[in-house]
């Protein structure tokens, strides 16, 4: 297993060792204890999944009072996943990294609390699973508009299939600064 560091502080790609024969592969999705030699040391609280058809575009979310560091992984499917920096005091503050994860590359993103996460599904269905260090608090949901060109994600084209939630979600410059995590 490797992990690869991005361009934000913290955000980790996760190569995970994958033993394929003629029955078909075995890996391991996640160890407290290897991960920890990472640099992983959340204690993860909550599992969510989430099944989404091709075009949808999930997020950009985080929690503000009880921020979430996440591990993501998608189990069948193929999807854009990315993470924005909303740290505040952090030096790539607004920064964003993408990456697919499918099931073949069977790659993991990690985000440290403090980060928005979402994705664009590119195959027809994605089955989407994501390990969480806080619970899920609706009353604290909060995002940043998918499309902010101040961000300027280069999100992949096609019709974006959105909740009218994320599709009203604000820009960054116009978040107040209490509404940006402290981390």
């Amino acid at each position: 297993m490797e992990s690869c560091e991005t361009n934000i502080k913290g955000v980790l790609v996760v190569k995970p060792d994958v033993y394929k024969d003629e029955r078909g592969f075995f890996t391991e999705t996640y160890s407290k204890k290897r991960y920890s030699t990472l640099g992983i040391k959340e204690d993860f609280v909550q599992d969510n999944y989430s099944f989404s058809v091709k075009g949808t575009l999930r997020g950009l979310h985080y929690q503000l009072l009880h921020p979430q560091a996440k591990l993501v992984r998608v189990l069948k499917g193929e999807v854009f996943d990315v993470a924005v920096d909303l740290r505040r005091e952090s030096p790539t503050f607004g920064n964003y990294f993408s990456l697919t994860l499918s099931d073949s590359n069977l790659y993991q993103l990690f985000m440290p609390a403090g980060i928005a996460h979402g994705f664009f599904v590119l195959s027809e269905s994605a089955h989407f699973e994501y390990k969480c260090s806080d619970y899920y608090y609706a009353n604290d949901q909060h995002g940043l508009l998918w499309n902010d060109e101040t961000v300027n994600i280069n999100w992949p084209s096609g019709q974006a299939l959105l909740s009218d939630q994320d599709s009203n979600f604000v820009r960054l410059s116009e978040k107040r600064s209490e509404d940006l995590p402290v981390i």
